[in-house]
């Protein structure tokens, strides 16, 4: 038995290859599938079914495409109602594959599809669980209120969720691995542990959903306490997942067009495109197209694509180094983005040869901004989260997070320099190239964020533990 995890930090997503006696199953899938062929390829395995936890907001999912390529069934918990052939599963089915099988534990709260699959082995011995979004590391997932269920509030969600998981896990074997479909950084949790797996018993011990520290309704109160709203690309993908979706191939083959300077400047005039540069925040920060925004490939792309963009028709330009083109493609691809009109033919690079206008951001050493002596305290900008800026910050900053920095234009006044940092450099220029948009150009970026401050003398905060907060 085989049991494989493909985690993308950037979506901070788990995805599972499972392997038995010449047969596979796959849960929760990235849309991308290639790794799953791969692994299936190498032992000379068939894939026979992909499992799914439940209707994923957060990314796009691979079932389809993986299904039509292998002939596998694709299984929903109970409640699902896709709109094309699956198995719907009914609580404690069983499937088998090779000499190992899994039982799907019907776990809503999340969804109310939310399905959790029971590993044994071919003793019949549990061995692991995956639980999709419903139990986390530390957390539970957040009632998922981005489907609008009619008539159910996400109090009555998260009651759901309370029972689920302390009448279908909790009784489980200590021994068996907790296997989830996030880590930390995903929006789907609060506080979600770093780790990726753990044991359901030290689960039992740690996580507040299975210690026995709340009663239901305390624990519903904890769940829906500042439960943020959902991103607004969620829903999009939902009915991506239920609906179904282009195949990824033929993204890639539509968007993977190159655009001369002066075909890209002609569709970058029309306003309803978007033109987005995935380079390092170092490099736009030195020179970008005028009007664009910056969302790199080495940080929290796929996410933050979906908050800053939120429309998954919105029609792209991309700027990428390159070599990362169909990179870019597949990422935006993740989380429902499939209309690419092209890229800029030779990179940033080409923009500049041929003389066209060039926008840039100031940037500031940690130790610059210490020593200058003209700057004004109130006019420092933390665009982290919350919790973040409320384990410690700056002295007297302001701290508008970057997912709500477009309802704050207003508090960016035209006159007066604005310093702007976030944890390490990559979301404070996402904010600087949205302020720009809007006709703020007073902005300096504190290069390295809150990391690099605090090996100044800047005076900040006493620091509050985050898991305190």
């Amino acid at each position: 038995m085989k049991v494989e995890q493909i985690y993308t930090k950037c979506l901070a997503q788990g995805s599972y290859y499972i392997e038995s006696n010449g047969e596979a199953a796959v849960i929760d899938p990235l849309r991308d599938v290639s790794h799953y062929l791969d692994l299936a390829k190498k032992s000379k395995s068939k894939i026979k079914y992909v499992f799914e936890t439940h209707f994923h907001a957060d990314f796009i999912s691979g079932h389809l495409t993986l299904s039509n390529l292998t002939g596998a069934k694709i299984v929903f918990g109970p409640k699902a109602d896709p709109s094309y052939p699956a198995v719907i599963a009914e609580d404690n089915q069983v499937f088998e594959f090779g000499d190992i099988s899994l039982t799907a534990l019907h776990t809503p709260g999340h969804t109310l599809e939310s399905t959790s699959y029971l590993l044994k082995d071919n003793n019949g011995t549990e061995q692991a669980i995956f639980t999709g979004d419903t139990l986390f590391l530390g957390d539970v997932g957040i009632p998922d209120v981005a489907q609008r269920y009619r008539g159910l509030s996400k109090e009555d969600l998260a009651g759901t969720l309370y029972d689920s998981v302390n009448t279908k896990i909790k009784p489980l074997s200590d021994n068996i691995l907790v296997y989830p479909a996030h880590g930390a950084g995903s929006a789907c949790g609060k506080n979600m542990m770093k780790e990726t797996v753990d044991t359901l018993k030290n689960q039992k011990k740690i996580n507040y959903a299975l210690n026995g520290s709340f009663t239901k309704q305390g624990f519903i109160e904890k769940l829906t306490d500042n439960l943020p709203e959902p991103p607004s690309y969620f829903p999009h993908n939902v009915r991506m997942n239920q609906q179904g979706y282009d195949d990824l191939s033929e993204i890639i083959k539509k968007s993977n067009k190159p655009l001369s300077v002066y075909e890209f400047e002609n569709l970058a005039n029309d306003k309803k495109i978007k033109i987005v540069d995935v380079r390092h925040q170092d490099e736009f920060a030195k020179g970008h197209v005028p009007n664009s925004i910056f969302i790199g490939l080495d940080g929290g792309f796929a996410p933050w694509v979906g908050s800053v963009l939120s429309d998954v028709q919105q029609p792209i330009l991309l700027v990428v180094d390159d070599g990362r083109v169909e990179e870019a493609i597949t990422r935006l691809s993740r989380v429902g983005f499939d209309n690419v009109k092209g890229f800029l033919r030779g990179g940033f690079n080409s923009w500049v040869k041929a003389n066209k206008k060039v926008e840039k951001i100031e940037t500031i050493l940690a130790t610059e901004f210490e020593n200058n002596l003209n700057i004004n305290s109130s006019n420092v900008f933390d665009v982290r989260k919350l919790t973040e800026y409320q384990s410690e910050h700056v002295l007297n900053s302001i701290n508008i997070p970057l997912n709500n920095i477009s309802n704050f234009i207003s508090d960016f006044k035209k006159e007066g320099s604005h310093y702007i940092h976030c944890a390490g450099g990559y979301r404070s220029m996402i904010a600087n190239s949205i302020l720009k948009q809007h006709g703020i150009h007073n902005l300096t970026d504190i290069v390295g964020g809150f990391s690099s401050i605090k090996k100044t003398k800047i005076e900040t905060t006493e620091y509050i533990c985050p898991t305190t907060l």
